[in-house]
């Protein structure tokens, strides 16, 4: 089908008719509305389009998006995902997981996922606790967390789900965050539009259990000082006035600096299709938490071969070499028994 074939669509036409149960004021209502508000966008067919989910807060994504979707069990959305891209890779498949859901029982899966470079979007909802069963503390947790499992404090480190990501050589990996609707929908569409896995950690709130938890780098007060833009070919500067920059020291790692210190020839410039990985790893490496000056935006995006279409030629390639399978010949192949 052709995209003069694809229906005009609005945000209502993407909405389902279900009660949307999720607290007053989390940050997931932010996070829905930006996806509904770009699915218009992107020259898609409702009937085209799946949204699979793990268990969490999260996971109750599908149930409002008026498309195919399935609520799938803890950690598995990404290993479901990818059976069904394997099947249907004319479709657009979404992941939506939590930092619980994606980075514990689901983090095998997760690291397959974008290592194989399948062609999934996959959005996780990073707000450092485990929200459905009531504040336990996370894989993204602090060191020192106080919840109901861990009431001396966390011992355990955080992932960093970005260097997670980077680290199993994801083609696509973005952070936004709940607070910018505009953000969030364009980093959205970046994923979308990216062949292969498109991996987007996004900061939100869990006003309940965890409130407050990205507060020193998303509120409005702090955004300029404490958020760092990513923009593809140009400076790595913020501030109120571009003050600010990221620069790299004398052993080659980045760090922040003042531009009128270190001139704008020492400026660092954003290249997120580096096939190297490394320097975006720093990049992710740079805030130790949301509470230091954080990068957002676009990590790296680079092209690999995506894997359903490589399987694809690999078949095509065995058919044409030795012609089609026979399963009956395929089962009496090796040694049988009689019983």
């Amino acid at each position: 089908m052709s995209t003069t074939d694809i229906p005009t669509t609005t945000r209502k036409d993407w909405m389902s008719d279900q009660e949307v149960r999720w607290c007053p004021g989390c940050g997931d209502y932010s996070i829905l509305a930006a996806l509904q508000l770009l699915m218009p966008e992107l020259g898609v067919r409702r009937e085209d389009t799946v949204f699979i989910s793990g268990i969490g807060c999260a996971a109750r994504f599908p149930y409002y998006m008026n498309t195919y979707g399935m609520h799938g069990i803890h950690g598995r959305a990404p290993a479901i995902a990818t059976g069904l891209a394997m099947a249907r890779p004319d479709l657009d498949i979404w992941v939506i997981c939590g930092d619980g859901d994606g980075l514990s029982i689901g983090g095998n899966h997760l690291i397959h996922a974008l290592r194989r470079n399948i062609n999934l979007k996959i959005l996780l909802f990073n707000n450092q606790i485990y929200g459905l069963t009531k504040g336990q503390y996370s894989p993204t947790s602090e060191v020192g967390k106080v919840t109901k499992s861990t009431p001396f404090g966390s011992l355990d480190n955080p992932f960093n789900p970005l260097s997670v990501a980077l680290g199993a050589e994801a083609s696509f990996v973005a952070r936004t965050h709940d607070m910018d609707r505009q953000h969030m929908v364009e980093t959205f569409r970046r994923a979308h539009d990216h062949h292969g896995a498109a991996f987007v950690e996004i900061y939100q709130n869990c006003n309940v259990f965890n409130d407050g938890a990205f507060e020193e780098v998303t509120s409005k007060e702090k955004r300029a000082d404490m958020l760092i833009p990513l923009q593809h070919g140009q400076q790595i500067r913020f501030g109120a006035d571009n003050e600010k920059c990221i620069a790299m020291d004398n052993q080659g790692n980045p760090r922040l600096a003042l531009v009128a210190e270190v001139g704008e020839s020492a400026v660092l410039v954003h290249d997120e299709a580096r096939e190297d990985p490394s320097l975006a790893f720093m990049l992710s490496r740079l805030a130790r938490g949301p509470h230091e000056p954080t990068p957002i935006g676009v990590f790296r995006a680079v092209t690999r071969p995506e894997y359903a279409e490589a399987t694809s030629q690999q078949l095509a390639a065995a058919v044409e070499q030795k012609g089609p399978g026979d399963l009956g010949a395929l089962l009496h192949s090796a040694a049988t028994w009689q019983i």
